[in-house]
């Protein structure tokens, strides 16, 4: 009776002292859920319905997989069994989720194996089209004066995951000892105002860029900005026909001769920095007789001081456009690098195609969903750090959003001292027992 008494003033004490603090909003569901709840029931047992793939799984469904594998990703496992251990602490955590059995390594590690990538990359289209409208106009690139529209402006690119064994064929030369390491390349198309892929190919890492260009739909009246990797005349010449524009980098050995000058900025001619050049040339398409016109813009980077032409069939924007467009897909980079810090892509939880293919795809809807929540926070806080602290604190129960919303916290929610019920005497000892300061 007494201790429920002194209990009783404790309470009141500190609820007292804390009246001024705004407590921090907790969720009634652990964080690893709060993340899932991004993602429709009804679009995964679509997915898995057109796919079947729990066809032949009592226990490790679709859903489980993906479930575990988000973990692993997010929470970047170094092996499947730290992976399978670390869901050990989550404790009966994943029950919210339906989940009431803990995976065996060998379990996750046969879905892995035997379970197609194509219902995951089917699940990732599917998020993608439901959030369509709250993806869109994010991440404005080009000055509000602008001729060129972001919303028809697509830029594409490739970035490579290096494998430690040879599972797809590696890139490059042979080493020393007579091999070298696989890779898998991911040719990604992406929105000009977004970081969020529209459309992702994988393949092995020796796959040349240009059978890529060959194989994208495009959609007439689009703008598709890439770099010279991707250098195919006969593609550019197919696309000037059916409508669809183009900017890259001229290579430095194309042959081509100067039909027409346009003029260009006399500003720019005397500092002989911005664009230099604005020429109307007849390309000539590999060792055959055949010519193109195209239009071929000359810019001399006024930071670097580097020269580099541009190569369009666009003919309306003005050159300086052409020149910041070509610029601004340098951005995609940035989202490889982000790609790659943010999640277990350096390690991959089983050495068979399906199963890497299928990491990629989980990260890439990881990826997806940490975009949405830093959208619906105005982008209050960076994407990384949003991304290390769901990492650090999977199992926490605050309210994920309302914590990465608060700009910055005060002096009474730092102190720790004061989120504690001091039922005991400091002096008693022990191990909050604090040291006599010094005279």
């Amino acid at each position: 009776m007494f201790f429920n008494i002194r209990f009783f003033v404790e309470f009141c004490r500190y609820h007292t002292s804390k009246s001024t603090v705004q407590p921090t909003k907790l969720s009634g569901q652990p964080l690893i859920c709060q993340l899932l709840s991004f993602l429709p029931k009804e679009l995964i047992n679509s997915s898995v319905s057109e796919f079947g793939s729990d066809k032949y799984y009592k226990t490790m469904t679709t859903y489980k997989q993906l479930v575990f594998m988000l973990y692993g990703v997010v929470s970047k496992s170094s092996s499947l069994n730290g992976l399978c251990k670390s869901l050990l602490f989550l404790d009966g955590k994943l029950s919210y989720l339906g989940i009431k059995e803990l995976p065996a390594p060998s379990t996750l590690s046969d879905a892995n194996r035997r379970r197609g990538s194509e219902v995951f990359e089917h699940l990732y289209y599917k998020l993608l089209e439901h959030y369509k409208t709250e993806l869109q106009g994010g991440f404005s690139c080009l000055p509000i004066n602008s001729e060129a529209c972001c919303d028809k402006i697509k830029r594409f690119d490739a970035t490579t995951f290096t494998l430690f064994s040879n599972i797809f064929k590696g890139a490059g030369r042979n080493t020393i000892e007579g091999g070298k390491k696989g890779g898998i390349k991911a040719q990604t198309l992406m929105p000009y105002d977004g970081l969020v892929p529209e459309y992702v190919q994988l393949g092995a890492a020796a796959k040349n860029d240009k059978d890529f260009l060959g194989q994208l739909k495009v959609k007439k009246g689009y703008t598709y900005v890439f770099d010279k990797g991707y250098v195919n005349y006969q593609v550019y010449r197919q696309w000037d026909g059916q409508g669809v524009y183009f900017v890259t980098r001229l290579n430095e050995n194309a042959s081509y001769k100067i039909i027409k000058t346009n003029p260009v900025d006399c500003l720019d001619i005397a500092s002989g920095q911005g664009v230099v050049r604005d020429e109307l040339i007849e390309l000539k398409i590999n060792s055959s007789k055949s010519t193109v016109n195209f239009r071929l813009i000359t810019y001399k980077d006024p930071h670097s001081g580097k020269v580099l032409r541009f190569l369009t069939n666009h003919y309306q924007f003005n050159n300086l456009t052409i020149a910041l467009i070509y610029k601004n897909r340098w951005a995609i980079e940035p989202f490889f690098k982000q790609l790659k810090q943010s999640y277990q892509l350096s390690y991959f939880f089983s050495d068979e195609q399906k199963g890497i293919m299928t990491q990629i795809w989980i990260a890439l809807i990881a990826n997806l969903i940490f975009t949405i929540i830093y959208q619906r926070i105005k982008q209050a806080e960076q994407f990384t750090t949003i991304v290390n602290m769901a990492r650090c604190n999977m199992g926490s129960y605050v309210c994920f959003l309302t914590l990465v919303k608060k700009p910055r916290l005060t002096i009474q929610e730092r102190n720790i001292e004061k989120m504690q019920l001091n039922l005991f005497d400091k002096k008693a000892g022990g191990v909050f027992h604090e040291k006599e300061k010094s005279p």
